[in-house]
């Protein structure tokens, strides 16, 4: 892969988002956020392959799956008016389909499209298989790193702004209310990754989001995410509950290790 085919993806990407800018205001806020989370994906994805050192035509790699890793997110507004997949589609599903229905890698060599493609699909899994072993498991680690790197900063901004400028689509349709799930408390409690479907709650989703530190696969991401703070700040919107103090202080630990 050259630079000149990345100049291309990236015209091919901004024609593609802008058949979305039809829509309402408020269908054009949440579009415009996913297109500002992708460039911004871009950006932490090139601080971490400097990070990790890699080589220029593995950091184009990764640079291409950043730019492709959520392209599914536009049919899936327009569609269902929501990022939620539970209530769609799989939005890295949509994302592949996409990928292959626009022709975007058609000239790329095989073993690179089955790389960008298998690192688009498997961005947004749970967690992947422990014996989980691919030419693609790289770029997979990569992508899921720098994604959940600017999530973090998409919801700190969310939370932050508001209410009536938020993108409407970004909590997912969480009650703000101010508790927690004991469920959702628990999982973070023992170092382990709050599943979704047990979130009731914004709060439950912003546990969701700390528990994302014991996903992390770089030294790069984590040296970046303390350096942005953005736990801290994050924790700091929670309750303030002794067991949630305690749960979100062992993630903060494991997190500087």
């Amino acid at each position: 892969m050259q630079s000149s085919d990345f100049k291309q993806l990236k015209l091919w990407f901004n024609s593609f988002v802008s058949g979305f800018k039809d829509m309402d205001s408020e269908g054009l806020k949440n579009i415009l956020l996913k297109e500002d989370h992708t460039w911004r994906v871009v950006a932490c994805m090139e601080a971490i392959a400097a990070g990790e050192g890699l080589s220029e035509e593995e950091t184009l790699l990764a640079l291409t799956v950043a730019m492709l890793h959520d392209v599914g997110r536009f049919t899936q507004y327009r569609r269902w008016r929501t990022f939620r997949d539970g209530d769609s589609d799989n939005h890295a599903r949509l994302s592949v389909e996409a990928i292959r229905s626009q022709g975007v890698l058609d000239n790329f060599a095989a073993e690179e499209r089955l790389m960008i493609e298998e690192a688009v699909r498997f961005h947004n899994m749970l967690a992947l298989p422990e014996q989980f072993s691919s030419p693609t498991d790289l770029y997979i680690r990569l992508i899921r790193d720098a994604d959940k790197l600017d999530i973090w900063r998409v919801f700190m901004e969310y939370y932050q702004m508001p209410e009536a400028e938020r993108a409407s689509a970004v909590g997912l349709g969480f009650p703000d209310l101010p508790e927690v799930t004991p469920a959702c408390l628990e999982a973070l409690a023992n170092a382990k990754i709050v599943m979704l479907d047990q979130a009731k709650v914004l709060n439950d989703f912003k546990l969701l989001q700390i528990s994302w530190v014991y996903d992390l696969n770089f030294v790069t991401t984590r040296r970046l995410l303390l350096e942005r703070d953005y736990l801290k700040m994050l924790a700091a919107t929670l309750p303030d509950d002794p067991m949630i103090g305690q749960a979100v202080g062992r993630a903060m630990e494991w997190l500087k290790r």
